[in-house]
């Protein structure tokens, strides 16, 4: 009898998660590098499970030819590393073929982010005379004063926050919980929505931020609400990910220490924290040129 061929891929997700608890997003974007790499190997007579490294950087450059980014391809190179690494441990191979394959470096992209003035601004759009105002209001000011992800601010639920304490406990990428310092103001909108929330008695809805209808709020929709209120106060390209930056770039310019800001947004690896060093440098050597006499060429 002919045993049935193991699908190493479905192996590999399968442990990361259950063993590594990664997000479903991660589980699919791995997968779907890996896809790519076995359907490669087939149109070559080859085998994922038996790949070489001379064969990885053929498809790699094959890749590179169909115009594939340079952020895919740091990504798939990940997804490589660790599936081989996977397969080493499993004992499927000897050595991992992927060991030192060539990642290319983070050009100089800085992420878009809000001066304090553009926040201000922004947080006092929503009309908070009108039910949904006052919950646009509150959105805003919680995703701005925790760094919150937009699929975190969807997960909030009504026992997430400690309205006494100023802390809310969240839950991240690879399903990590963190506990983030909620300020004055944020925990001043979140308790006037949560009194008018609480006249909806029939709710039995535990998401904090729902629709007038009760129904939990989905990244769709708060990406759409941003994206309004950010055009009727003149701002251009606001997404939910502009708070965030703009949360740990106004962190980092008035001196916050950056492994606190690493621990507040939930980063895993701190090199991915530092990029608000690079923006605040940019920041920095923008005013001098502006502002020092002898800055520029006399």
């Amino acid at each position: 009898m002919v045993g049935v061929a193991r699908d190493l891929i479905r192996e590999y997700i399968s442990y990361l998660r259950v063993e590594k608890g990664l997000a479903k997003n991660s589980l699919e974007a791995y997968e779907g590098d890996l896809r790519k790499i076995e359907i490669w190997a087939e149109k070559n007579g080859l085998e994922i499970g038996s790949l070489t490294r001379i064969e990885l950087r053929e498809f790699l450059i094959d890749q590179t030819k169909e115009g594939i980014s340079e952020s895919s391809k740091r990504r798939t190179i990940s997804s490589i590393r660790g599936f081989y690494k996977f397969l080493m441990t499993d004992g499927h191979i000897a050595a991992s073929p992927a060991e030192d394959l060539f990642t290319p470096q983070k050009g100089a992209y800085l992420p878009r982010f809000l001066n304090q003035a553009e926040i201000e601004q922004l947080l006092l759009t929503p009309d908070t005379s009108t039910e949904t105002g006052l919950r646009d209001r509150a959105i805003l000011e919680l995703m701005y004063a925790c760094g919150l992800r937009v699929s975190e601010l969807c997960g909030v639920r009504l026992g997430d926050i400690d309205i006494d304490a100023g802390i809310l406990t969240t839950t991240g990428k690879g399903s990590k919980t963190r506990r983030v310092p909620v300020g004055s103001s944020a925990i001043e909108c979140v308790k006037s929505y949560l009194n008018l929330r609480r006249k909806h008695e029939d709710l039995d809805v535990q998401t904090l931020f729902v629709t007038p209808h009760g129904r939990p709020l989905n990244r769709q929709m708060i990406h759409k609400m941003i994206k309004e209120y950010s055009e009727k106060c003149g701002l251009e390209g606001v997404s939910p990910h502009t708070l965030r930056h703009s949360f740990a770039t106004h962190l980092v310019q008035n001196r916050a220490d950056i492994r606190s800001v690493q621990q507040m947004l939930g980063h895993a690896d701190i090199s991915t924290t530092q990029i608000y060093t690079h923006i605040t440098d940019a920041h920095l050597k923008k005013a001098y040129e502006n502002f020092h006499p002898r800055a520029k060429k006399q």
